[in-house]
């Protein structure tokens, strides 16, 4: 058989622990074996970033740029412990946010819909993709700890030294505050790729804060959103058949829990973090939650949206099997081949991505999984499979 030939590279992006592990079965079993996989590779794995002051993350970020398409595998975001074990120079920013940053992005994920793994949400039927605004707000906060009493105020100096005051709280005994901020530019970037997904995927799309209450920062947010759609993409819309609304996230979650699903929910920074995971673990598994991001410019990062898994890792340095579900870095892969396919008119790669997908529901539905998916199935008698083995499952039924 003839290997599936790339015309452009993907820019890969290697990663931590039991997820590195998975990384080189998915290619050594999956992929090698029915391409000449091209990419650009970068080795985003903790110690090599510590190696080069984490300039490769940077680096990796800037190759996206020149060749559009990147896949990453999972990465740690080191802390005090981290340190210690990795004996790091300093305490490394998330790779992830230092992409986002570079790139401007918008993340989207979407759970991977299985039969036999059955949402808690009964009337779920079809996936609902989070679209998380990453800049600002509470990640970019600045905090105080009050120790008594006084009054506390936000300061805005322009550049000619004019103030602009506000009163936060007069404060009668000790407390906290928190500042935060965005910026246009960040929230327009964010507007215009929610725009372009819903466009690209053919869905809804609903955008949700709290302006009611936060009559200046959430009511920004809602404000341009609406220019930019009246602006660029209403005809688009009704072109495409799709809708685009506005609503108060309070009667977002109530519509979120009682529709089939099937639609882009956009949520600010913290309401994407929080509701990203609540529609994860509702439909199943945080491991069948993938995760791309989207810059305005039409560059695509994919990846799991879950972490390095360093439980099982351990156990794998110990020599004991482990059971670890790949099937979010498995479609982050084919959605990386696929997106490289569609830009270079390269139909067969993008077949081969939808067949490495097929198989890989294939073989959880005839009932050959992991550990984690087999404790919650409805699928009577599941095998379960270890790591490597679901893998090669997945690879005889390609």
């Amino acid at each position: 058989m003839d290997k599936i030939k790339m015309m452009n590279p993907v820019v890969e992006m290697d990663g931590d622990e039991m997820t590195r592990i998975l990384w080189g079965m998915i290619k050594e079993h999956l992929l090698a074996p029915f391409i000449e996989l091209n990419t650009e590779y970068y080795d985003l794995g903790l110690e090599h970033r510590n190696e080069t002051d984490d300039q490769v993350t940077v680096d990796s970020a800037n190759a996206v740029k020149r060749h559009k398409v990147a896949v990453k595998c999972a990465t740690i975001t080191p802390n005090a412990a981290r340190m210690t074990e990795y004996n790091l120079k300093e305490m490394w920013k998330s790779p992830n946010g230092t992409i986002r940053a570079i790139l401007d992005g918008t993340v989207f994920r979407a759970p991977i819909v299985v039969k036999g793994i059955e949402p808690c949400v009964k009337n779920w039927k079809k996936p609902i993709t989070i679209a998380r605004h990453a800049y600002g707000d509470v990640y970019k906060n600045s905090e105080m700890k009050i120790p008594g009493a006084g009054k506390a105020e936000l300061v805005f100096t322009d550049r000619d030294g004019k103030e602009s005051r506000e009163l936060i709280h007069e404060f009668d005994g000790s407390g906290i505050i928190q500042g935060m901020h965005n910026v246009n530019q960040s929230i327009e970037s964010f507007a215009r790729s929610c725009f372009n997904y819903a466009l690209d995927t053919k869905q809804d799309l609903w955008f949700a804060t709290k302006d009611t209450i936060s009559k200046k920062y959430d009511h920004t947010f809602k404000d341009i959103f609406q220019e930019i759609y009246d602006a660029e993409y209403e005809e688009k819309f009704k072109e495409a058949q799709i809708v685009y609304f506005y609503t108060l996230i309070d009667d977002a979650v109530a519509r979120v829990m009682k529709s089939e699903g099937g639609y882009i929910w956009a949520c600010k920074n913290y309401d994407g973090d929080v509701m990203s995971d609540m529609v994860s673990s509702a439909f199943g598994s945080l491991a069948m939650m993938t995760s791309v991001l989207v810059s305005p410019e039409g560059y695509y990062e994919y990846e799991a949206a879950h972490g390095t898994v360093q439980r099982h890792y351990y156990k794998h340095l110990k020599g004991e099997e482990t059971s670890t579900n790949s099937v979010a870095t498995i479609f982050a892969w084919t959605g990386a081949l696929r997106k490289r396919g569609e830009l270079d008119g390269n139909k067969e790669l993008m077949e081969f991505a939808d067949r490495l997908e097929k198989a890989t529901i294939d073989t959880i539905e005839e009932g050959k999984m992991t550990k984690d998916l087999a404790l919650i199935t409805i699928n009577p008698n599941p095998v379960v499979l270890n790591s490597e083995d679901f893998i090669k499952a997945v690879a005889e039924r390609l």
